[in-house]
């Protein structure tokens, strides 16, 4: 790359700095980018970048194929309905131990050893995440009324209590979150990472909420990325049955935030090097973005 080239990208990227000064952005890490070691790192210096220009980053991850993983290795059987993982107490001590031990510690370490100054928690610390047991409902045609399914400690947002965060925040730590509540009753429940991260987007008032993924961004029926839709266009496609599957959870999530006052909304490919980066500070990105 020549000098101009680089001059280019810094030049491009100043007023993206300048408008999100002191902005809180929540990114919410997964996929790919969590399991390739090289974007491992590049995430990791991502994050300390857009701390160390005065964005302050908060991130939320998942961790899926750890802890599916970590069950076969522990002879747990592992089972799904409707997408969701039937958590029972056992698998629910698996997952404590694999998001908020294994991959919330790995990816504190990681951003620490890029220079930044990250704390880990779960949304039990400071009762960050009040939870409640998600209810589940199928329909069967024998029964007059929906059927409730029990799919253990899975678990929905009931509140979210941000004092913890912000101690952090103030002190210029970057919060690394497990997606773990806890309800009334002291029970710990999983919550999807993607609608965490929404809420605490909503909750802290940020002006980006970025999701990796494993996909260029929200697709057209012909397969191309969507690069800057609005929320009328993508919500067209959700009634018309373009957005659909794994994709339609997190345009929810999306949706959710922004109805909640967050600006704007990214769906990025985390497979590319530095996306964080790329979606944030450059005028073509390398996602979805939805405003």
């Amino acid at each position: 790359m020549s000098r101009e080239d680089t001059a280019k990208i810094l030049i491009e990227a100043l007023p993206y700095i300048r408008k999100f000064h002191g902005s809180t952005v929540v990114i919410k890490y997964g996929g790919a980018a969590m399991v390739d070691p090289a974007l491992k790192h590049a995430f990791a210096r991502d994050v300390v970048l857009v701390k160390l220009v005065g964005m302050k980053p908060v991130v939320v991850h998942g961790g899926g194929p750890q802890i599916g993983e970590l069950l076969q290795r522990l002879k747990i059987e592992t089972r799904f309905v409707d997408g969701l993982r039937v958590t029972d107490s056992a698998t629910m001590d698996v997952v404590q131990m694999v998001l908020g031990g294994l991959v919330n510690k790995e990816i504190v370490s990681l951003i620490n050893a890029e220079g930044g100054s990250a704390a880990g928690l779960t949304g039990k610390d400071g009762n960050l995440i009040r939870a409640r047991k998600l209810k589940l409902t199928r329909e069967r045609p024998e029964f007059k009324e929906p059927e409730i399914v029990d799919i253990g400690h899975v678990g929905e947002i009931a509140e979210v209590n941000p004092g913890v965060l912000d101690a952090l925040v103030d002190r210029d730590f970057i919060p690394v979150i497990a997606p773990i509540g806890v309800g009334d009753d002291g029970v710990s429940y999983n919550i999807n990472a993607d609608f965490v991260a929404s809420a605490l987007a909503a909750r802290l008032n940020a002006a980006k909420l970025v999701l990796l993924t494993d996909t260029p961004g929200v697709l057209k029926p012909d397969g191309t990325t969507l690069v800057a839709p609005s929320r009328a266009r993508i919500e067209k496609m959700i009634e018309d049955g373009e957005i659909k599957g794994g994709m339609l959870p997190k345009v929810r999530c999306a949706l959710d935030a922004m109805s909640a006052g967050v600006a704007s909304a990214q769906i990025i490919d985390g497979r590319v090097p530095h996306a964080t980066l790329l979606e944030i500070f450059t005028d073509g990105g390398v996602g979805t973005q939805i405003t």
